[in-house]
């Protein structure tokens, strides 16, 4: 075992990590952070930026663990892990998801957990500490976030369903992807490219959650999003 917190690693250990998130500047600074391979230990086999090219790059390397963002274009990280079911159950060589999200919304923590992720773990983590996760992820271990591991177990423990957001709950999945997006800061042409769709299907998403939600436009949709953590 090693010493949480420390990056030093014998030689021998090695981890083979697939990054999947949106933010190629980010999946650059996660390579530079924890990819120095001889020191941390952790080769980055592949990286992909949606649903489709995380499932095609994750079945041609078959890494040990993937990092997984969980808002992805394409149906995000949940539609990922049902895509890649039989890996992660292969008695030989499963692969192990880490969620690593800027989210600690409930629905986001207990969805990728439902779907099969060893972990989750919010995007303020430090390098030495996802070093650490990928290790522990690969060993089999649940890793998550301090505050959030608190929580998992309490949503688990509970013999009750998860809080449901009715106003949420009204919309469709794309219609959340769509609203995210915008909530991020999103042009409607930004949208499209990201979702694969058509610039006036995203002007139909957003009439439709604008109206769901009885909101008047996308400053009003982004406070609303900001404050259910949906961001």
């Amino acid at each position: 075992m090693t010493t949480e917190g420390t990056t030093e690693r014998p030689a021998e250990r090695r981890v083979r990590v697939v990054l999947v998130d949106d933010h190629r500047m980010f999946r650059t600074g996660v390579q530079a952070e924890i990819g120095r391979t001889e020191e941390t230990g952790v080769e980055v086999v592949g990286e992909a930026a949606d649903v489709d090219q995380a499932v095609t790059v994750i079945t041609a390397t078959r890494p040990e663990v993937v990092l997984l963002d969980v808002h992805l274009p394409g149906g995000g990280g949940v539609e990922v892990l049902r895509r890649c079911t039989a890996l992660m159950a292969d008695p030989e060589k499963p692969v192990r998801f880490l969620a690593l999200s800027v989210s600690d919304a409930a629905e986001d923590v207990i969805g990728v957990i439902r779907g099969g992720a060893r972990g989750y773990v919010t995007k303020t983590i430090t390098g030495t500490d996802l070093v650490d996760s990928v290790f522990r992820v690969q060993e089999g271990d649940a890793v998550f976030s301090p505050r959030l591991a608190g929580f998992v177990l309490d949503a688990f423990a509970s013999t009750d369903a998860p809080p449901v957001d009715e106003d949420l709950d009204r919309l469709t999945q794309r219609e959340r992807e769509v609203l995210r997006l915008i909530a991020r800061g999103y042009a409607y042409k930004e949208i499209a490219k990201q979702l694969f769709i058509s610039v006036k299907t995203v002007e139909s998403h957003v009439s439709a959650v604008l109206r769901k939600l009885q909101l008047s436009n996308r400053h009003e949709l982004t406070r609303w999003a900001t404050a259910r953590r949906l961001v």
